[in-house]
């Protein structure tokens, strides 16, 4: 069955002006002016997007889609994600990664939990490793899991500057910074080594070290977690304009930061006003995550679960509040993951590209999302359902 989109206001992320989408398959066949395209003897399913705007499907770069956390014991392991969660945010395409626990949770379960959100309607990859190095990999490394594992596009998240980390040594970041540089250009794939930072002192130092004192791209490495504090921020600006990029993590509203938790709008502003190349950031929701608070002394003291839905929150509060464009957002939140881990079918509506789009009112809330060329919400309502729903 083929869809067609009417007079929706394209976000491409570019802004192309009303448009009218056909989707056939799982492919954008068609972008063309209103009522151009017309189709004869072939079974259509209309989607009415006058009034709306139409953007590519979030991609969500860093999930526990095998649910995080057990810093406080077995019973504190987060929860699995549901393919609901992921559709009612508008995300088509994420990430999914292990974190603290790599002991009970395994590289294994982490490949059949995307393989099962795939056949659920979204596109998902995956991150080799855990907070620890050595990496515990599925054929013996990293390099040859990202050649002979179709889902595999990085390592990560490997945890630095964090008391939880393996305390990795300068010499053992950058051999896996090389087995991912290398790993990548022989599977065709990003290769990115995507690292958790902690709130400790030394914040960005081995990678300012990788650029310095290796041929590694800054690129290769993408820190998350940056705005954890406001001094990380800062450092993480400077990342950037060393050619870097950066992973910001959606959360903590902007009523409620403080100097150990910079929200996104604030992070964004002031990339904003240091001239920070927006095309070098990207916003995640570390979603089903867990949210450990620790003490001076290294206590669990609280604990709460990261959702997928802060990265909606987070995209209609940046334009809601004339922080960025919608145009920009799309980018934030789209186009840039999708060049920066090569998913090169996803974050654009063009001809030939996935058919991942969603639509948004004139308020920006989420109307409609398309997934892989399936409708899985109309008019709000949400019609993705789980294997076990």
């Amino acid at each position: 069955m083929a869809i067609l989109i009417r007079q929706a206001r394209v976000n491409s992320p570019s802004s192309l002006g009303l448009k009218d989408i056909l989707i056939a398959g799982n492919r954008i066949e068609a972008v063309g002016e209103p009522g151009e395209i017309k189709l004869q003897g072939v079974n259509i399913e209309t989607v009415e997007g006058k009034g709306k705007f139409l953007l590519p499907g979030l991609i969500d770069s860093h999930v526990h889609i095998l649910g995080g956390g057990g810093e406080g014991g077995p019973a504190t392991r987060a929860p699995e994600i549901a393919v609901e969660d992921i559709i009612s945010s508008g995300v088509t395409t994420l990430i999914g990664c292990l974190g603290t626990d790599g002991i009970t949770r395994h590289m294994t379960s982490l490949l059949a939990k995307a393989r099962a959100l795939e056949v659920e309607g979204i596109t998902t990859y995956i991150y080799s490793g855990s907070y620890e190095i050595p990496v515990k990999a599925m054929t013996g490394s990293v390099r040859s899991d990202l050649v002979l594992i179709d889902k595999v596009i990085g390592a990560g998240e490997i945890a630095v500057s964090d008391h939880r980390s393996s305390q990795p040594t300068f010499e053992e970041i950058a051999r896996l910074a090389a087995e991912c540089r290398v790993g990548g250009m022989l599977g065709g794939k990003a290769g990115v080594l995507h690292i958790h930072m902690g709130d400790g002192g030394k914040r960005l130092e081995l990678l300012f070290r990788l650029i310095k004192e290796t041929e590694i791209p800054a690129s290769q490495v993408i820190p998350t977690h940056v705005n954890r504090n406001r001094q990380l921020l800062d450092e993480a600006i400077e990342y950037v304009l060393a050619g870097g990029h950066i992973d910001l993590t959606a959360g903590v509203d902007p009523e409620d930061e403080s100097d150990s938790d910079v929200s996104v709008e604030t992070a964004v502003r002031l990339c904003l006003e240091k001239n920070v190349p927006l095309a070098q950031v990207t916003v995640s929701s570390d979603s089903n995550g867990s949210l450990p608070v620790f003490d001076k002394l290294g206590n669990l003291v609280g604990l709460t679960i990261a959702t997928q839905r802060t990265l909606f929150k987070k995209f209609r509060s940046l334009v809601g509040r004339k922080i960025i464009t919608l145009e920009q957002a799309a980018q934030l939140f789209a186009a840039n993951p999708a060049r920066f881990y090569k998913l090169h079918q996803k974050g654009e509506i063009k001809e030939g590209k996935d058919a991942d789009v969603i639509l948004l009112d004139q308020d920006l809330n989420l109307t409609d999302v398309i997934a892989k060329g399936r409708i899985m919400m109309t008019g709000g309502k949400l019609l993705a359902k789980g294997t076990f729903k």
